[in-house]
């Protein structure tokens, strides 16, 4: 299984910027996918997740500002990200559980796109 991500960049703050990851490979179902970010010096984060059935939960810091969305069809799920802030700038990872068969899943991570934000 792979996640691939795409929509990272540079942006000035009030920006947007719209993440993209997709899922490939042995997969018989997603059940939670999600958005997690690193700055540098800091640990990994939850930004926002999103069940298979559309329920979602987000971190306080991207309340009001981000929205998650998935495509079940297509194995995608995006981060519209509005209102940047440059402590928003991190490495953001693609995240998904993923079942390969029916009775076996695990945890799968992408390679990350860097998201900058200056002010």
């Amino acid at each position: 299984v792979q996640l691939v991500e795409s929509g990272g960049g540079l942006v000035q703050a009030g920006g947007s910027l719209r993440l993209s990851c997709a899922a490939s490979g042995s997969i018989y179902s997603i059940n939670d996918m999600g958005w997690y970010r690193q700055a540098p010096g800091k640990q990994r984060e939850l930004v926002a997740r999103i069940t298979r059935g559309g329920t979602t939960d987000y971190a306080d810091s991207a309340k009001g500002r981000f929205t998650i969305s998935r495509n079940n069809f297509l194995n995608t799920v995006d981060l519209q990200m509005d209102s940047l802030r440059p402590e928003d700038t991190a490495v953001y990872y693609c995240n998904a559980d993923v079942r390969s068969t029916r009775y076996s899943g695990d945890s799968y991570w992408g390679q990350g796109t860097q998201v900058t934000v200056s002010s």
